[in-house]
């Protein structure tokens, strides 16, 4: 059956200026990273893209070793591509990304100008397309001149491989070295992708937030649900089938008898807000409470079926919080307190 978007679907969503850009991007964004690997039926891939495109979500945001195996996300979002959004590719926002492992041999990471251009090469040829609208430097590279990183983004802009340059996970000093280089090169710093969420504020102990607005660069923050644990699917412990008990992405042992009471306490605060606790979590890392910085510009979610992408959707209508809910929610989501994040990657 032939795919016709939500005729609605630009008044469902809000969408945020990214940085000093002329780009704006949905205030939820929606990543295809293990959802989009080879044991997810494509059937139900093609209709999470659908939903996120009926309910306003017009930013896909993908990385060359997204899957698993490294690649399949980009093919089948290639797929959806050029069958159910055919028609539809200058109403959105392709992003990806190249840093991690992806072929044997010296030249297969990391961030050297050959891997990078090579990567975004690869990346365009499986997601069929001419472009993508962002192409980030995944992760900072200690042994390869950021110089060198920063040119080869340059490069694949002025190309004509990529609209916007962005970069993931560098910290604060590192992120004003990139994006000073950037500067000089006349292919200004678009956006940057870290993590952060209620248990995992690394990004405000950094200063990487102020570092942003002061150089009004855009952010996206990923895992802003905290690979699934800042939903209802752990109120009551660890079930069965989740992320937890596959031990991929999320460890088990950080759901404690202590974790689980606090998301209760956080989940009783969503409920007199009227939301979810995924909303909440989602609406709490897109705040501006004036206090830290930049508000973050739209928050990546992940999803493995469409009633969860509609459920995270409608954070974008309750952004706002009063300086007594966010007290209350410090009492039960504080990643220092709860120590969930020891050995979690943080800005380098």
């Amino acid at each position: 059956m032939t795919y016709t978007p939500a005729a609605d679907r630009y008044d469902q969503m809000i969408y945020r200026r990214c940085g000093n850009s002329g780009l704006k991007l949905p205030a939820v964004s929606f990543g295809l990273w293990h959802n989009f690997g080879e044991s997810t039926p494509h059937d139900i891939k093609r209709d999470m893209c659908r939903t996120a495109f009926d309910h306003g979500i017009t930013h896909f945001d993908l990385a060359n070793n997204y899957g698993p195996p490294a690649g399949s996300a980009e093919e089948a979002f290639g797929e959806v591509l050029s069958t159910d959004f055919k028609g539809y590719r200058d109403e959105l926002i392709i992003s990806s990304k190249a840093g991690y492992d992806m072929w044997a041999g010296p030249y297969g990471e990391w961030g050297s100008r050959k891997y990078m251009i090579a990567s975004c090469d690869q990346s365009l040829k499986r997601l069929g397309v001419d472009y993508v609208d962002i192409f980030y430097s995944h992760r900072f590279d200690p042994e390869t001149p950021l110089e060198e990183t920063m040119g080869a983004l340059d490069h694949i802009v002025r190309s004509g491989r990529a609209l916007y340059a962005g970069i993931s996970s560098y910290n604060s000093e590192r992120t004003r070295e990139a994006v000073a280089i950037l500067k000089d090169l006349g292919t200004p710093c678009l956006i940057h992708q870290p993590s952060y969420n209620m248990l995992n504020r690394w990004i405000e102990r950094d200063g990487l937030k102020d570092t942003l607005k002061e150089a009004g660069v855009g952010s996206i923050a990923f895992t802003p649900l905290a690979q699934g644990l800042l939903s209802n699917k752990y109120l009551g412990g660890i079930p069965d089938g989740s992320r937890a008990t596959k031990g991929s992405s999320l460890d088990a042992g950080v759901i404690t008898d202590k974790m689980v009471a606090a998301l209760q306490g956080l989940n009783a605060i969503a409920q007199t807000r009227g939301q979810s606790l995924a909303q909440m979590a989602i609406s709490w890392v897109l705040r501006n409470d004036g206090s830290n910085g930049a508000a973050i510009t739209t928050a990546l979610i992940g999803a493995s079926n469409p009633a969860q992408i509609v459920d995270c959707a409608g954070a974008a209508q309750n952004l706002e919080f009063t300086p007594s809910e966010l007290t209350e929610i410090d009492k039960f989501a504080n990643d220092k307190g709860l120590n969930l994040w020891a050995n979690s990657s943080e800005g380098v």
